[in-house]
């Protein structure tokens, strides 16, 4: 996400929960969220996650929705089309639904 990220406030939902870390993203985004720091200091290439949704906000405006299904499979929606594209540009293979 680059700088788009940074200042932004994430709250994180687990249909399943894998991953001990996974109950920490959960109890640090509720209520007003989590930084973008935060949140990636709990992530790391090996975290396993099946069906979660990370919701990103500018102040209290939805802005961006990352839905992973199963580790391998995510839906990234923008409000931002820079994002989008910058997306495309890193994985080439990525299509539009």
């Amino acid at each position: 996400l680059g700088s788009f990220g940074l200042d932004l406030t994430w709250r994180v939902e687990f249909d399943e929960i894998v991953d001990p870390r996974c109950v920490e993203m959960e109890r640090r985004s509720a209520d007003a969220g989590m930084d973008t720091l935060t949140l990636l200091s709990l992530t790391t290439p090996f975290l396993q996650l099946v069906d979660a949704e990370a919701r990103g906000f500018a102040e209290d405006k939805l802005v961006l929705v990352l839905t992973e299904f199963d580790s391998s499979s995510w839906d990234v929606r923008a409000a931002d089309e820079r994002v989008l594209s910058e997306f495309r540009r890193y994985y080439p293979g990525a299509k539009d639904f």
